[in-house]
């Protein structure tokens, strides 16, 4: 599944690609893919005419400011969801499209915006101009801090973790706790803070704490850097392939030797996701 630097790597290549895009035609190829009590119609109709405004991240989610070609006023909101397989390709000339292909954004000049979803779990909103997509999407509602602002540091982390008793790992992938920070990144900030991910979230000393809300940041500032991870379905918006996956220090490498010790690194099941650590580094 896509995590918060992929996510913010399609973030950027749409905010680049789709500088004043007029919306001139939508292609629903998919009703599941359009999320909310809108049916495929409703939603080509809301679309038709805007343009493709200020592109922004929340966790996972991408939100665009639709924007009105007459006055430039907001017309509403574009929510997306990338779940596990969903990607994004701009295509200045038309192509054959593929079997899951799922929704289709045109401009005048005929350039478009294809969505690709092999499993079909993504999911698009249309959110009324009169509210912002914070008030009317759940997953929205529940997000935590984002693991680059001020909100998210080592104080608002130990009084989160306090009463947990569930496991460190199951506690970051919870998306109430950092928003954005899913099962790679996990995996890559506990061993880069040294900590196992089947320890206690209660039992984290501040120390441990300290490290890790640094780890987290690094870890996905990082990713970011490399254009997030591939390690089988993520591409960006030209089909690129996410570079960090090459340097990852433990997720998707069980039963390697660990780079930093040569230990044997470990793969098992921590609330139902493969979990990947070093026995030697992380204690």
């Amino acid at each position: 599944m896509p995590e918060l630097p992929e996510v913010e790597t399609v973030r950027r290549g749409l905010a680049s690609k789709l500088d004043n895009f007029y919306i001139d035609k939508v292609e629903v190829l998919s009703q599941r893919t359009v999320a909310g009590l809108y049916d495929p119609q409703f939603f080509k109709a809301k679309l038709i005419g805007s343009v493709f405004g200020e592109w922004t991240r929340r966790g996972k989610y991408l939100i665009c400011n639709l924007k009105s070609k007459t006055n430039n006023l907001c017309s509403g909101w574009l929510v997306v969801h990338l779940r596990m397989t969903g990607q994004f390709k701009f295509l200045k000339q038309e192509l054959p499209i593929c079997p899951y292909t799922r929704i289709r954004f045109w401009n005048k000049e005929k350039e478009e915006l294809r969505y690709i979803d092999l499993r079909n779990f993504g999911q698009m909103w249309w959110v009324n101009p009169e509210n912002h997509p914070t008030e009317k999407i759940k997953g929205l509602k529940t997000l935590g801090p984002e693991p680059f602002s001020k909100k998210f540091n080592s104080s608002y982390l130990k009084d989160s973790l306090k009463n947990r008793k569930r496991s460190i790992k199951s506690s970051l992938l919870d998306q109430s706790t950092v928003a954005g920070a899913g099962n790679i990144y996990a995996d890559e900030s506990l061993f880069q803070a040294g900590i196992i991910p089947t320890k206690e979230s209660r039992k984290l000393n501040n120390d441990e704490i300290v490290r890790l809300c640094i780890a987290l940041s690094d870890v996905l500032k990082k990713s970011i850097g490399k254009g997030g991870t591939t390690f089988k379905d993520f591409r960006d918006l030209e089909g690129i392939n996410g570079n960090y996956g090459g340097q990852a220090w433990v997720y998707g490498r069980g039963n390697k030797a660990c780079k930093k010790c040569g230990s044997i690194i470990i793969k098992s099941k921590i609330c139902g996701r493969g979990t990947h650590w070093c026995p030697k580094c992380q204690n």
